[in-house]
């Protein structure tokens, strides 16, 4: 069971700031081998759903509104630590974001830049893919909505 927290960055305390760029970069630094600027100045704007298994971070999204990333409402950042995958918390945490779009933007129009090998995970959280693939940060990534 996720214990799910949805905050502003102003709302973050510092330990949550600390704990939830650790993850980013334990991830998609790391474990994916990709060197990118993750602190990207966007954080700012997001609101950040963390997910807490035993007062642990283990789950993680950013939302933005329509218009603050792309046109569409937003997900992105979604990382899950490795050894929580199997419990599906990928999808504990993107159901949280895709609720939190809902509840604070009134839309349920979504659009996210996923890497083209999760295309099945979010398949079956109702995305759909548009365009053609494209790299970025040397990996392959496709467009995905939600309507």
């Amino acid at each position: 069971m996720l214990d799910i927290q949805t905050k502003t960055f102003e709302q973050l305390n510092t330990k949550e700031l600390y704990d939830l760029l650790q993850l980013r970069s334990e991830v998609f630094v790391v474990e994916q081998d990709c060197v990118y600027q993750d602190i990207d100045g966007k954080d700012q704007k997001a609101l950040h759903i963390l997910g807490y298994k035993d007062e642990k971070l283990v789950a993680y999204t950013r939302i933005f509104q329509p218009g603050d990333y792309f046109d569409e409402a937003s997900i992105g950042r979604v990382v899950v630590r490795w050894h929580e995958r199997k419990f599906k918390n990928g999808y504990k945490i993107m159901n949280a974001s895709i609720k939190a779009i809902n509840d604070h933007y009134n839309t349920l129009e979504i659009r996210i830049s996923a890497q083209t090998y999760l295309k099945t995970f979010y398949n079956n959280l109702g995305f759909k893919e548009v365009g053609e693939e494209y790299l970025e940060d040397g990996i392959p990534h496709i467009n995905m909505i939600k309507s």
